[in-house]
């Protein structure tokens, strides 16, 4: 039996196996058979009984099978019937697709169309597109389609949807693009109004979001021709890509442009006058109607720039002409600027518009009107449309500048130069007519006029506009590269030096651009490499360190490394004879033949710059460095075996900071005599040395591991400078000190304050181990018997240290602690520390803050120091806080210090202190809302929240007591509480639950009180006075009014607490609504919470209306203030 008799036997039902078995061996690439060459090969009955038997066989297929079939992607196992069904349906579309091949002249499809059509039906019930049975159906419709065979519009129309819909979904999208484009044809057999196509229609509008279609070639002339399908889809069209473009990139911007480029040269009639109305002239009115900062601005302007590069064709020139002529030269005439500026920048990128009909005269004529319009558009009132008037013009000189009269061009460079260059009304124009003058010199016909008229622009370099004077050097960089001119004749070097030594970074790099290769010509020999850096310094010491701080980011770190060494060997020459400067050079064969060319003889300021240069160099390629070990060591052993003559000879303080800070580069073995003496120079400075002179030394000692040695340092000397009692401490301490050095305290706090407060140095410290620190918190510690002596001392002691730096101490050790608490403590042995200190404030120092009325001058002091720890004490706890080292147990010693101390006679004082503590407590607490609101008193949280809220009461409390006994210091106390009591209640928000939100009713009721106060001594009319703003509200209420309306969220919860006190009927005469309305008045004026504001003005005219009816006498005091209220609550209601 041959393979055709076989294969068409095995096409039915019965023999459903040897028929998958057959599609199995044609997909099999290593066996010969291959079905479309077996139907070729069959008689024309052979192939109608094939068709016959394929119709038979699917209809078998699908009636087993349940109508979910069609959704399966390969999940079933390989005997499920329906995994079979699926393969006979996949086998059917095979031979189905194979035979459409094989067809022959007057052969009869009929079975094979039916076939067709109940596989078009399974397509079209299931839509799962990625799936490869569906994706052989669509193969069929398509091939259906191109034979252009009976219902070939249904299986194109199929063919077509699926397609687009398998571009959308599938990763290799290219395969599926040039298929929809294959079909696009079938588009033409569709009609655009009916109902039955909308699906389709929108898959069509679907391609323009996806940019696989704008990158692709056969996509983007299938969207090419969308625009050619039906008149009406057009305007359809160009709304979908306006509704994107401002998410759209330049790039995909570009395709778009090109996409309606190529659709507008294809179309022809309506279409093409379709194109133009709706399409480009649409783009060119929103290039001049958008705002400038609109994200679809920019792309407009690059579409249409596109078609005005393309005005070289006659159509692009006639068509832009008869799009803008209707509505460019309007829009260069309106009074709106940024419709003016827009206009500016498109007619100076379409310039010249003309019509290419026209004959030579008239083309001439109307390009000198477009001229003049421009030189008028460089003298527009609006500095912006003068910036985009010099841009455009640039542009227009550039591209056109041999086919306009000289005299034009001499007229527009002169208004630019002379004028716009110096506009003092904006740098914007400034700033345009430099950063437009390098488009113009892109053009090598305007370098001989530019050379003349440029230096005319040298002190620009100088103008008080950052942004103009980096567009300045911006245009010198660029005559330097296109050889206009010789950059130091349009501005001088003195200037680009002066510039460099005190501009900012961006200046200073372009600076250091366009100066690198005259002072570091890289093809030169080393030799004048130092003779230019030594120029440099000679001419502007800071401009040369800012150079040199740059050059590494124009050249490789060995010749950087090369002009250290070169720069050694000028140093090397430098010294003295009787320095013996053969010793150094021995071990240097290069050096043994060098002669120094620059001899500095005692020039000590260009001796410690060039070292400063030096410094500056090694910076620079520090990581480059270390990331070659052999440089690295060679580097070292050159400036090691120098570095112990440099420090002999060069004593001059300004060679010295240099020297260390280059010593510090390398290790301490390879500077044995500078890395020694590192700590001897730290014991020889005297109080008061600057930071110039420790803060290196610092560095390197901690840099090399010796941080340890800083601390002991530290440590003795503030031990031996505390009184005898104190030293006998510490006496089995002993340190191996080379010299005797009187211990300096002061300087010792000043270093420990530089140690902690650099990161470097810090961790280097708290790195050192427990012991070191703990002596250095001990010693620390010692500090408050000297506090404690000057509290108790009637006179003061000249031996004793003073008091500003015990003070200093005993800070120094809170923070110290806190340090430890965090790097070095898993328990809370630091937190310990400092409730003891709390503890020794409460013992010993609270009981100087009794003020008495006859104070002597030494009881005051006392109390003035006294004020002074615990505000110190209090800033230190509050740091502790700040940073979530607090736990409840010191929460609650610090609040109940904080308590102890505003009930003390002089606590007010502290208040300024005890704020930030309030707002800190909360803050690091975590809300716990796992108990019943009855239940939640034994709470902890809440227990510190209560105990914060009734502070918080206590301070209100003395603030309106000192007002009232002392106002002058009272209101100074005050000021000084407005930001802790803005930042407390801005904490006091996020709670939003009792007790902390009670703070808002402790306010209104100060405030209220103080009001009644003020109303009960009215005894006349005039007194009766509505305020305007919180300066005519009494001396407390207007500080607590002042706090409130900060911020809107306060001041809508301190409403929200009048408007519940009003409510709840707490308010109960006249003179409490009246002095309520007071305090809305004055959040009316501020303008804040107009709603909450309402609500309780609303409020207030209920409760007022219940007095409207009293028996009050004309003169009763009560009576005035009623109708006062009326007339402040209509003001409020706007009645």
């Amino acid at each position: 039996m041959s393979k055709r008799e076989a294969f068409l036997e095995a096409t039915c039902e019965e023999n459903v196996g040897d028929f998958l078995r057959f599609i199995e061996l044609h997909k099999d690439k290593t066996e010969p058979f291959d079905v479309e060459e077996v139907v070729q090969e069959m008689s024309r009955d052979q192939r109608r009984a094939l068709w016959e038997r394929l119709v038979s066989l699917l209809q078998g297929a699908m009636q087993e099978s349940p109508s979910g079939l069609w959704m399966l992607k390969g999940e079933e196992s390989a005997g499920d019937p329906q995994k079979q069904s699926l393969d006979v349906v996949d086998g059917v579309t095979l031979v189905a697709t194979k035979s459409l091949k094989a067809l022959q002249e007057g052969d009869n499809y009929g079975a094979l169309l039916e076939t067709a059509h109940m596989l078009y039906d399974v397509l079209a019930s299931s839509r799962s597109v990625e799936d490869s049975v569906q994706a052989h159906i669509n193969a069929l419709c398509e091939a259906w389609w191109k034979q252009g065979l009976q219902d070939k519009e249904k299986f194109g129309h199929m063919a077509l949807q699926v397609s687009l819909q398998r571009s959308f979904i599938l990763k290799k999208q290219s395969v599926e693009i040039q298929r929809v484009w294959t079909l696009h044809e079938v588009l033409l057999t569709l009609s655009y109004n009916s109902e039955e196509n909308k699906e389709i229609i929108n898959l069509l509008l679907q391609c323009f979001h996806f940019p696989a279609y704008y990158k692709n070639d056969d996509g983007k002339r299938f969207l090419v021709f969308l625009f050619s399908w039906n008149i009406n889809f057009i305007w359809v069209i160009h709304g979908t890509i306006k509704n994107q473009m401002e998410v759209l990139n330049k790039t995909i911007t570009a395709h778009i442009t090109e996409i309606y480029f190529r659709a507008w040269k294809k179309a022809s009639g309506d279409f093409l006058e379709k194109i133009e109305s709706v399409c480009i002239q649409d783009f060119m009115q929103c290039a001049i109607f958008l705002h400038r900062t609109s994200p679809v601005h920019a792309k407009v302007r690059q579409i249409l720039s596109y078609f005005h590069s393309r005005k070289s064709f006659h159509s692009v020139e006639k068509m832009l002409y008869n799009l803008y002529r209707p509505i460019l030269w309007k829009a260069l005439n309106v009074p709106n600027f940024e419709v003016r500026a827009n206009a500016t920048l498109l007619f100076t990128d379409a310039f010249p518009v003309r019509d290419p009909d026209q004959s030579n005269e008239n083309i001439d004529e109307n390009i000198q009107k477009q001229l003049d319009t421009a030189m008028g558009l460089l003298d527009d009132p609006h500095p912006t449309v003068r910036s985009n008037a010099t841009l455009g013009v640039c542009k227009i000189l550039s591209r056109c500048w041999e086919l306009l009269p000289p005299l034009v061009i001499t007229d527009f460079l002169k208004k630019l130069v002379m004028e716009l260059a110096t506009d003092s009304s904006s740098p914007d124009v400034r700033y345009s007519v430099f950063k437009s003058l390098t488009i113009i010199l892109d053009n090598v016909l305007s370098h001989p006029v530019l050379e003349k008229l440029l230096p005319t622009l040298k002190y620009s370099i100088h103008d008080n506009s950052e942004k103009v004077r980096i567009a300045f050097l911006d245009m010198l960089i660029k005559v330097k590269a296109v050889r206009a001119a010789k950059f130091w004749d349009v501005c001088n070097m003195d200037h680009l030096l002066a510039r460099l030594a005190t501009d900012s970074q961006p200046v200073s790099k372009r600076i250091v651009d366009l100066l690198f290769k005259s002072f570091f010509p890289i093809n030169e020999s080393e030799k004048e490499w130092h003779c230019r850096c030594v120029t440099l310094i000679q001419m502007n010491p800071m401009a040369a360190r800012k150079f040199y701080q740059f050059a590494h980011k124009h050249t490789g770190p060995t010749n950087i490394i090369k002009l250290m060494l070169a720069i050694r060997r000028v140093l090397n020459g430098s010294i003295q004879v009787n320095c013996n400067i053969t010793e150094i050079n021995d071990s240097n064969k290069e050096n043994s033949t060098f002669v120094a060319p620059v001899m500095l003889g005692k020039d000590m300021a260009t001796v410690s710059r060039l070292l400063e240069i030096v410094v500056i160099l090694w910076k620079s390629v520090d990581k480059a460095l270390k990331q070659n070990e052999e440089a690295l060591r060679y580097t070292y052993a050159k400036f090691g075996n120098v570095m112990a003559k440099y420090f002999q000879a060069f004593e001059d303080e300004r060679a010295t900071a240099p020297l260390i800070q280059l010593a510090s580069f390398m290790p301490p073995a390879a500077v044995p005599t500078f890395s020694c003496g590192v700590l001897s120079r730290l014991r020889r400075l005297e109080t008061g040395a600057k930071p110039a002179q420790y803060s290196q030394l610092l560095e390197y000692l901690c840099s090399w591991g010796q941080a340890g040695d800083v601390l002991e340092l530290i440590t003795d000397w503030l031990t031996e400078a505390l009184p005898k009692q104190a030293d006998k401490a510490n006496t089995r301490r002993k340190v191996c000190i080379m010299e005797t050095v009187e211990a300096k305290p002061d300087l010792a706090l000043v270093y420990l304050e530089y140690l902690f407060s650099h990161t470097s140095t810090r961790e280097k410290v708290l790195a050192v181990g427990h012991q070191p620190l703990k002596q250095l918190q001990s010693a620390l510690g010692n500090w408050k018997s000297v506090l404690y002596t000057y509290l108790s001392a009637d006179t003061d002691d000249p031996k004793q240290p003073s008091v500003e730096m015990a003070l200093k101490a005993f800070v120094y050790h809170g923070h110290l602690a806190a340090h430890l608490q965090h790097n070095l403590s898993e328990g809370r042995d630091y937190l310990l520390i400092l409730e003891n200190v709390g503890a020794w404030v409460e013992d010993r120092v609270l009981p100087f803050l009794a003020r008495h009325a006859d104070s002597d001058e030494e009881n005051l002091r006392s109390l003035q120091l006294a004020v002074q720890i615990n505000e110190s004490f209090l800033t230190v706890c509050h740091d502790v806080l700040l940073v979530g080292l607090g736990d409840e147990i010191f929460k609650s010693q610090i609040l109940h210090l904080c308590s102890v101390i505003l009930l003390s006679d002089a606590g007010y004082q502290c208040i300024p202190a005890v704020l930030p503590i309030l707002k800190e407590v909360p803050s690091g607490c975590t809300p716990d809302d796992s108990y019943p609101e009855d239940e939640n008193q034994e709470n902890p949280v809440t227990v510190i929240l209560g105990v914060v809220a009734n502070i918080f009461q206590k301070i209100i409390e003395l603030l309106a007591r000192q007002i009232r006994k002392e106002p002058e210091e009272g209101k100074l106390l005050c000021q000084s509480a407005i930001p802790g009591l803005t930042d407390f209640l801005q904490m006091a928000l996020t709670w939003n639950r009792a007790p902390l939100n009670g703070v808002f009713s402790t306010m209104f009721a100060a405030i209220i009180v103080e009001k009644i106060h003020l109303f009960q001594k009215m005894n006349h009319r005039e007194e009766v006075i509505t305020p305007d703003s919180v300066d005519d509200m009494p001396p407390l209420s207007s500080i607590l009014m002042s706090v409130i309306l900060t911020s809107p969220s306060i001041t809508r919860s301190f409403l929200a607490e009048v408007y519940s006190s009003l409510e709840s009927e707490a308010i109960s005469s006249v003179i409490e609504l009246a002095a309520i309305l007071h305090i809305l008045v004055v959040i009316k004026h501020a303008g804040q919470s107009k709603a909450a504001l309402k609500s309780t003005a609303v409020s207030v005219q209920r409760q007022l209306h219940k007095y409207a009816v009293m028996d009050m006498s004309s003169e009763n005091i009560q009576k005035v203030i009623y109708e006062s209220s009326v007339m402040t609550l209509n003001e409020i209601l706007h009645l």
